[in-house]
């Protein structure tokens, strides 16, 4: 197996795994510690997480190319950026926390523009 295809199929288990783990955490070692506020934010934090995982599959599933690598990496720091800064206030954070959490956003909105192209591409080759 080619390196980069090894390191890719490492983020996917590891992003796959890391959801599933964060969201039992979750539901089990923070109930009762979190409030309200801090239970919804986590929740969005694994359900963005657990999507992207999956969106990390699909861009696997795309093939080669640019566009491809694209959407891995911007997903990839999406759910860093996202999901990291939303556990990190569940978790309470400072507030200001918060500002970085849209960039994650923008990440993820680069991400399936990205998946898109690169998805075009192979139905182009395909047909071809």
């Amino acid at each position: 197996m080619r390196q980069p295809a090894l390191a890719t199929g490492l983020l996917v288990g590891l992003t796959g795994a890391t959801a599933v783990v964060f969201g039992a955490f979750g539901a089990h070692a923070l109930r009762g510690v979190l409030d309200a506020r801090g239970t919804e934010l986590w929740h969005t934090a694994v359900s963005y997480h657990f999507w992207h995982a999956l969106a990390l599959v699909l861009a696997v599933m795309a093939g080669a190319g640019r566009a491809r690598r694209v959407a891995l990496a911007a997903f990839a720091i999406g759910i860093v950026i996202f999901s990291g800064s939303l556990y990190a206030l569940a978790l309470g954070a400072p507030r200001w926390f918060g500002a970085i959490t849209p960039l994650g956003g923008v990440a993820f909105i680069v991400g399936w523009i990205a998946l898109g192209i690169a998805l075009a591409a192979r139905a182009s080759r395909d047909t071809d």
